[in-house]
Protein backbone atom coordinates (compact mmCIF):
# COMPACT_ATOMS: atom_id res chain seq x y z
CA UNK A 1 0.00 0.00 0.00
CA UNK A 2 1.70 3.41 -1.00
CA UNK A 3 2.68 6.01 1.49
CA UNK A 4 1.14 9.54 1.15
CA UNK A 5 3.19 12.38 -0.70
CA UNK A 6 5.20 14.41 1.31
CA UNK A 7 6.85 17.23 0.72
CA UNK A 8 8.24 19.36 3.70
CA UNK A 9 11.21 21.55 3.55
CA UNK A 10 14.00 19.32 5.29
CA UNK A 11 13.31 15.99 4.16
CA UNK A 12 10.72 15.28 0.74
CA UNK A 13 9.12 11.49 0.45
CA UNK A 14 8.03 9.67 -2.96
CA UNK A 15 5.31 6.85 -2.60
CA UNK A 16 6.14 3.90 -3.89
CA UNK A 17 3.15 0.62 -3.62
CA UNK A 18 4.25 -2.65 -2.80
CA UNK A 19 2.37 -3.32 -6.88
CA UNK A 20 4.75 -0.45 -8.55
CA UNK A 21 7.41 -2.13 -11.10
CA UNK A 22 9.96 0.21 -9.06
CA UNK A 23 9.92 -1.52 -5.93
CA UNK A 24 10.64 -4.36 -7.12
CA UNK A 25 13.94 -3.13 -9.19
CA UNK A 26 14.81 -1.56 -5.68
CA UNK A 27 14.02 -3.94 -3.53
CA UNK A 28 11.19 -2.65 -2.11
CA UNK A 29 12.00 0.58 -0.72
CA UNK A 30 9.38 2.27 1.33
CA UNK A 31 9.95 5.91 0.83
CA UNK A 32 12.48 8.14 -1.24
CA UNK A 33 13.36 10.24 0.64
CA UNK A 34 15.42 14.00 -0.47
CA UNK A 35 17.43 15.31 2.66
CA UNK A 36 17.86 19.15 1.14
CA UNK A 37 19.39 20.48 4.56
CA UNK A 38 22.09 18.37 3.83
CA UNK A 39 22.73 17.13 0.87
CA UNK A 40 20.50 19.53 -2.10
CA UNK A 41 21.41 17.41 -5.06
CA UNK A 42 21.29 13.49 -3.84
CA UNK A 43 18.44 11.43 -3.03
CA UNK A 44 18.44 8.31 -0.67
CA UNK A 45 16.04 5.15 -1.11
CA UNK A 46 15.02 3.87 2.56
CA UNK A 47 14.69 0.05 2.23
CA UNK A 48 12.68 -2.08 4.53
CA UNK A 49 15.53 -3.53 5.10
CA UNK A 50 16.78 -0.13 6.78
CA UNK A 51 19.33 0.63 4.28
CA UNK A 52 19.93 3.75 2.40
CA UNK A 53 20.46 3.42 -1.75
CA UNK A 54 21.92 6.98 -2.89
CA UNK A 55 20.46 7.97 -6.51
CA UNK A 56 20.26 11.27 -8.36
CA UNK A 57 18.05 13.97 -8.87
CA UNK A 58 17.96 12.72 -12.13
CA UNK A 59 16.58 9.23 -11.40
CA UNK A 60 14.59 10.59 -9.22
CA UNK A 61 12.57 13.29 -11.38
CA UNK A 62 12.34 9.99 -14.47
CA UNK A 63 10.59 8.81 -11.15
CA UNK A 64 7.88 11.31 -11.30
CA UNK A 65 7.47 11.75 -14.98
CA UNK A 66 7.12 7.57 -15.39
CA UNK A 67 4.40 7.60 -12.56
CA UNK A 68 2.73 10.65 -14.54
CA UNK A 69 3.20 8.57 -18.09
CA UNK A 70 1.90 5.92 -16.58
CA UNK A 71 -1.77 7.65 -15.30
CA UNK A 72 -2.24 8.56 -18.72
CA UNK A 73 -4.55 5.68 -19.82
CA UNK A 74 -6.66 6.52 -16.56
CA UNK A 75 -6.41 9.97 -17.59
CA UNK A 76 -7.92 9.41 -20.89
CA UNK A 77 -10.12 6.92 -19.62
CA UNK A 78 -11.65 9.21 -17.48
CA UNK A 79 -11.43 12.49 -18.87
CA UNK A 80 -14.85 14.41 -19.10
CA UNK A 81 -16.58 11.82 -17.10
CA UNK A 82 -18.76 12.44 -13.55
CA UNK A 83 -17.34 10.81 -10.80
CA UNK A 84 -19.23 11.04 -7.33
CA UNK A 85 -17.54 10.98 -4.27
CA UNK A 86 -19.16 10.40 -0.99
CA UNK A 87 -16.92 11.91 1.69
CA UNK A 88 -16.84 10.98 5.76
CA UNK A 89 -15.81 8.96 8.21
CA UNK A 90 -11.79 8.83 9.41
CA UNK A 91 -11.29 10.77 5.96
CA UNK A 92 -13.26 14.05 7.51
CA UNK A 93 -11.97 13.70 11.15
CA UNK A 94 -8.24 13.51 10.31
CA UNK A 95 -6.68 16.75 8.74
CA UNK A 96 -3.95 14.61 6.80
CA UNK A 97 -7.09 12.52 5.18
CA UNK A 98 -8.70 15.55 4.94
CA UNK A 99 -6.18 17.78 2.87
CA UNK A 100 -5.46 14.39 0.54
CA UNK A 101 -9.04 14.01 -0.22
CA UNK A 102 -9.02 17.21 -1.51
CA UNK A 103 -5.71 17.05 -2.95
CA UNK A 104 -6.98 14.43 -4.83
CA UNK A 105 -10.24 15.94 -5.90
CA UNK A 106 -8.30 18.87 -7.41
CA UNK A 107 -5.99 16.96 -9.10
CA UNK A 108 -8.76 14.86 -10.81
CA UNK A 109 -10.62 18.33 -11.61
CA UNK A 110 -7.02 19.48 -13.26
CA UNK A 111 -6.53 16.61 -15.47
CA UNK A 112 -10.37 16.97 -17.00
CA UNK A 113 -12.41 14.60 -14.83
CA UNK A 114 -15.41 16.01 -13.07
CA UNK A 115 -15.60 15.39 -9.53
CA UNK A 116 -18.97 15.92 -7.42
CA UNK A 117 -18.47 15.77 -4.02
CA UNK A 118 -21.47 14.80 -1.38
CA UNK A 119 -20.99 14.96 2.43
CA UNK A 120 -22.18 14.21 6.01
CA UNK A 121 -21.30 15.39 9.17
CA UNK A 122 -22.05 13.15 11.85
CA UNK A 123 -18.80 13.30 14.08
CA UNK A 124 -18.99 17.42 13.87
CA UNK A 125 -23.26 17.67 14.24
CA UNK A 126 -22.92 15.28 17.82
CA UNK A 127 -19.72 18.43 18.64
CA UNK A 128 -22.41 21.09 18.12
CA UNK A 129 -24.87 19.31 20.41
CA UNK A 130 -22.75 18.75 22.65
CA UNK A 131 -21.41 22.40 22.92
CA UNK A 132 -25.37 23.33 22.95
CA UNK A 133 -26.35 19.88 25.67
CA UNK A 134 -28.45 18.80 23.34
CA UNK A 135 -28.23 14.13 23.99
CA UNK A 136 -27.97 13.05 20.33
CA UNK A 137 -30.84 10.00 20.34
CA UNK A 138 -30.44 6.98 18.07
CA UNK A 139 -32.99 4.73 16.67
CA UNK A 140 -31.41 1.42 15.33
CA UNK A 141 -28.18 3.03 14.29
CA UNK A 142 -30.08 6.48 12.50
CA UNK A 143 -30.43 9.72 14.41
CA UNK A 144 -33.10 11.11 15.37
CA UNK A 145 -33.85 14.37 14.54
CA UNK A 146 -36.46 16.48 16.01
CA UNK A 147 -37.14 19.90 15.17
CA UNK A 148 -34.38 21.75 17.50
CA UNK A 149 -32.01 18.99 16.40
CA UNK A 150 -32.76 19.63 12.66
CA UNK A 151 -32.19 22.69 13.03
CA UNK A 152 -28.03 22.43 14.51
CA UNK A 153 -27.88 19.67 11.65
CA UNK A 154 -28.41 22.73 9.01
CA UNK A 155 -26.48 24.99 10.69
CA UNK A 156 -23.47 22.44 11.04
CA UNK A 157 -23.54 21.02 7.80
CA UNK A 158 -24.33 24.11 5.58
CA UNK A 159 -23.09 26.06 7.21
CA UNK A 160 -19.96 25.24 8.75
CA UNK A 161 -18.95 21.32 7.15
CA UNK A 162 -19.67 22.13 3.74
CA UNK A 163 -18.00 25.86 3.74
CA UNK A 164 -15.33 24.75 4.95
CA UNK A 165 -15.29 22.02 2.84
CA UNK A 166 -15.79 24.31 -0.27
CA UNK A 167 -12.54 26.93 0.99
CA UNK A 168 -10.02 23.94 0.83
CA UNK A 169 -11.22 23.24 -2.40
CA UNK A 170 -10.46 26.78 -3.28
CA UNK A 171 -7.50 27.27 -1.64
CA UNK A 172 -5.84 23.59 -3.34
CA UNK A 173 -6.49 25.17 -6.43
CA UNK A 174 -9.91 24.33 -8.09
CA UNK A 175 -13.26 26.05 -8.22
CA UNK A 176 -15.82 24.69 -5.50
CA UNK A 177 -19.27 25.43 -5.32
CA UNK A 178 -21.15 25.20 -2.41
CA UNK A 179 -24.86 23.55 -2.20
CA UNK A 180 -27.32 22.13 0.07
CA UNK A 181 -30.25 20.11 -1.28
CA UNK A 182 -32.51 22.87 -0.72
CA UNK A 183 -31.07 25.04 -3.30
CA UNK A 184 -32.31 25.09 -6.26
CA UNK A 185 -34.62 22.85 -5.15
CA UNK A 186 -31.78 20.38 -6.16
CA UNK A 187 -33.23 17.22 -3.96
CA UNK A 188 -36.55 16.94 -2.89
CA UNK A 189 -36.68 14.87 0.34
CA UNK A 190 -39.78 13.31 1.59
CA UNK A 191 -40.21 11.47 4.71
CA UNK A 192 -38.67 8.14 5.63
CA UNK A 193 -41.77 5.35 6.44
CA UNK A 194 -40.66 5.36 10.38
CA UNK A 195 -40.99 8.99 10.35
CA UNK A 196 -43.06 8.09 14.04
CA UNK A 197 -39.44 7.27 15.47
CA UNK A 198 -36.70 9.08 13.23
CA UNK A 199 -38.25 12.66 13.31
CA UNK A 200 -37.24 14.64 10.74
CA UNK A 201 -34.61 12.08 8.98
CA UNK A 202 -35.74 11.95 5.18
CA UNK A 203 -34.93 10.07 1.94
CA UNK A 204 -34.45 11.40 -1.40
CA UNK A 205 -37.58 12.19 -3.97
CA UNK A 206 -35.88 13.20 -6.79
CA UNK A 207 -32.72 15.27 -7.96
CA UNK A 208 -32.45 17.98 -10.48
CA UNK A 209 -29.46 17.59 -12.63
CA UNK A 210 -29.62 20.71 -14.44
CA UNK A 211 -28.73 22.54 -11.10
CA UNK A 212 -25.50 20.77 -11.45
CA UNK A 213 -24.80 19.99 -14.57
CA UNK A 214 -23.64 23.84 -16.14
CA UNK A 215 -21.15 23.26 -13.14
CA UNK A 216 -19.57 20.10 -13.77
CA UNK A 217 -19.68 21.46 -17.64
CA UNK A 218 -17.58 24.60 -16.64
CA UNK A 219 -15.05 22.36 -14.29
CA UNK A 220 -16.47 23.39 -10.69
CA UNK A 221 -16.51 21.10 -8.50
CA UNK A 222 -20.03 21.13 -6.71
CA UNK A 223 -19.95 20.58 -2.68
CA UNK A 224 -23.34 19.23 -1.88
CA UNK A 225 -24.51 18.56 2.25
CA UNK A 226 -27.08 16.04 2.10
CA UNK A 227 -29.85 18.05 3.74
CA UNK A 228 -33.08 18.39 1.49
CA UNK A 229 -36.76 19.84 1.92
CA UNK A 230 -39.91 18.66 0.78
CA UNK A 231 -42.72 20.38 -1.44
CA UNK A 232 -43.60 22.65 1.67
CA UNK A 233 -39.98 23.80 2.49
CA UNK A 234 -39.63 21.41 5.69
CA UNK A 235 -36.14 20.58 6.02
CA UNK A 236 -34.68 16.33 6.05
CA UNK A 237 -31.69 15.22 7.27
CA UNK A 238 -30.93 12.34 4.72
CA UNK A 239 -28.38 10.20 4.46
CA UNK A 240 -25.40 10.99 2.85
CA UNK A 241 -25.09 7.94 1.22
CA UNK A 242 -28.09 7.67 -0.43
CA UNK A 243 -27.41 11.48 -1.51
CA UNK A 244 -24.53 10.74 -3.53
CA UNK A 245 -25.99 7.44 -5.31
CA UNK A 246 -29.18 9.42 -6.46
CA UNK A 247 -27.08 12.28 -7.12
CA UNK A 248 -24.67 9.72 -9.56
CA UNK A 249 -27.52 8.55 -10.78
CA UNK A 250 -29.43 11.67 -11.89
CA UNK A 251 -26.06 12.99 -13.45
CA UNK A 252 -25.37 9.67 -14.93
CA UNK A 253 -22.08 9.78 -13.40
CA UNK A 254 -19.33 6.92 -14.45
CA UNK A 255 -17.97 5.95 -11.14
CA UNK A 256 -19.64 6.27 -7.78
CA UNK A 257 -17.11 6.35 -5.18
CA UNK A 258 -18.05 5.86 -0.75
CA UNK A 259 -15.12 6.35 1.33
CA UNK A 260 -15.69 4.62 4.26
CA UNK A 261 -13.76 3.22 7.11
CA UNK A 262 -13.17 -0.29 6.19
CA UNK A 263 -11.14 -2.09 3.18
CA UNK A 264 -14.13 -2.62 1.59
CA UNK A 265 -16.49 -5.63 0.93
CA UNK A 266 -15.21 -8.07 2.98
CA UNK A 267 -16.32 -12.07 1.62
CA UNK A 268 -15.81 -12.84 5.33
CA UNK A 269 -15.74 -10.04 7.75
CA UNK A 270 -13.95 -11.47 10.51
CA UNK A 271 -10.70 -11.85 7.61
CA UNK A 272 -9.49 -8.51 5.99
CA UNK A 273 -7.50 -10.41 4.08
CA UNK A 274 -10.86 -11.73 2.34
CA UNK A 275 -11.64 -8.42 0.52
CA UNK A 276 -13.75 -8.72 -2.67
CA UNK A 277 -11.43 -6.43 -5.26
CA UNK A 278 -15.26 -6.70 -7.66
CA UNK A 279 -17.96 -7.94 -7.80
CA UNK A 280 -21.30 -8.02 -9.71
CA UNK A 281 -25.31 -6.97 -8.43
CA UNK A 282 -26.52 -10.39 -8.29
CA UNK A 283 -23.06 -11.55 -6.26
CA UNK A 284 -23.75 -8.84 -3.25
CA UNK A 285 -27.15 -9.90 -3.02
CA UNK A 286 -26.00 -13.16 -2.08
CA UNK A 287 -23.51 -12.13 0.38
CA UNK A 288 -26.64 -10.25 2.16
CA UNK A 289 -28.81 -13.06 1.88
CA UNK A 290 -25.92 -15.20 3.58
CA UNK A 291 -25.28 -12.34 6.34
CA UNK A 292 -22.11 -11.84 4.73
CA UNK A 293 -22.92 -8.19 4.41
CA UNK A 294 -24.54 -7.12 7.79
CA UNK A 295 -24.38 -3.93 9.75
CA UNK A 296 -23.76 -0.56 8.49
CA UNK A 297 -22.61 -2.29 5.32
CA UNK A 298 -25.73 -2.84 3.93
CA UNK A 299 -27.00 0.51 3.29
CA UNK A 300 -23.87 1.95 1.22
CA UNK A 301 -24.09 -1.57 -0.75
CA UNK A 302 -27.92 -1.38 -1.20
CA UNK A 303 -27.10 2.51 -2.15
CA UNK A 304 -24.80 1.22 -4.89
CA UNK A 305 -26.84 -1.12 -6.61
CA UNK A 306 -29.83 1.76 -6.55
CA UNK A 307 -27.31 3.88 -8.31
CA UNK A 308 -26.34 0.90 -10.96
CA UNK A 309 -29.72 -0.35 -11.52
CA UNK A 310 -30.42 3.19 -12.51
CA UNK A 311 -27.33 3.59 -15.29
CA UNK A 312 -24.09 4.51 -13.01
CA UNK A 313 -21.45 2.74 -14.58
CA UNK A 314 -19.62 1.23 -11.60
CA UNK A 315 -19.86 1.83 -7.54
CA UNK A 316 -16.73 1.54 -5.43
CA UNK A 317 -16.32 1.03 -1.53
CA UNK A 318 -12.70 2.46 -0.76
CA UNK A 319 -10.93 2.81 2.48
CA UNK A 320 -10.94 6.42 3.34
CA UNK A 321 -8.85 6.04 5.97
CA UNK A 322 -6.14 5.91 3.11
CA UNK A 323 -4.19 8.39 2.21
CA UNK A 324 -4.46 9.19 -1.37
CA UNK A 325 -7.63 6.32 -1.99
CA UNK A 326 -9.25 8.26 -4.86
CA UNK A 327 -5.85 8.46 -6.62
CA UNK A 328 -5.51 4.77 -6.04
CA UNK A 329 -8.77 3.55 -7.26
CA UNK A 330 -9.25 5.61 -10.28
CA UNK A 331 -5.45 5.73 -11.67
CA UNK A 332 -4.72 2.19 -11.24
CA UNK A 333 -5.62 -1.08 -12.40
CA UNK A 334 -6.25 -2.75 -9.27
CA UNK A 335 -7.96 -0.11 -7.61
CA UNK A 336 -7.58 0.19 -3.66
CA UNK A 337 -11.68 -1.00 -2.67
CA UNK A 338 -14.20 -3.18 -3.58
CA UNK A 339 -15.72 -1.90 -6.89
CA UNK A 340 -19.31 -3.13 -8.17
CA UNK A 341 -20.57 -3.61 -11.01
CA UNK A 342 -24.18 -4.08 -12.70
Amino acid sequence: MAKALNLSPSTSTLPLSSSSKYSNLLKTPTTLSFPFSHHPNSLTIKSSAATTIPISTTSANQFRVDILSESLPYIQKFRGKTIVVKYGGAAMKQPELKASVVSDLVLLSCVGLRPVLVHGGGPEINHWLKLLNIEPLFHEGLRVTDAKTMEIVSMVLVGKVNKDLVSLINKAGATAVGLSGMDGRLIMAKPTPNSAQLGFVGEVARVDPTILQPLVNNGHIPVIASVAANELGQSYNINADTVAGEVAAALGAEKLILLTDVAGILENKDDPGSLLKEIDIKGVKKLIDEKKVAGGMIPKVNCCVASLSQGVRTASIIDGRVQHSLLHEIMSEEGIGTMITG
